[in-house]
């Protein structure tokens, strides 16, 4: 059986393990701050991370999201809009 608490298990499971060992995976994860990647046939397919990550992947994510706007709202300031129809014609539509 596997010793989820070795830092070279606990780093990638398959999704057999994973699934088995989900109460560990998740305590490890919670408590440990550890991160977990899950495999299937050898290949990372999600991960499993402490809450506080999420919450900096969304925050930075909302940081590029209001950065990107700003620059569209800026180069709309700068080039103007054209009309939809004008667009439409431009596309073929």
């Amino acid at each position: 059986m596997y010793n989820l608490y070795k830092k070279d298990i606990m780093g990638t499971l398959n999704t057999s393990n994973a699934r088995e060992r989900l109460a560990e995976v998740l305590n490890r994860v919670a408590f440990a701050k550890d991160r977990v990647r899950v495999t299937r046939r050898g290949r990372a397919i999600a991960a499993v991370v402490p809450i506080e990550d999420l919450e900096l992947i969304e925050r930075l994510e909302d940081k590029i999201d209001l950065r990107e706007a700003e620059q569209a709202l800026a180069e709309v300031g700068e080039e103007g809009t054209i009309p939809l129809e004008t667009l439409r014609e431009e596309l073929g539509l």
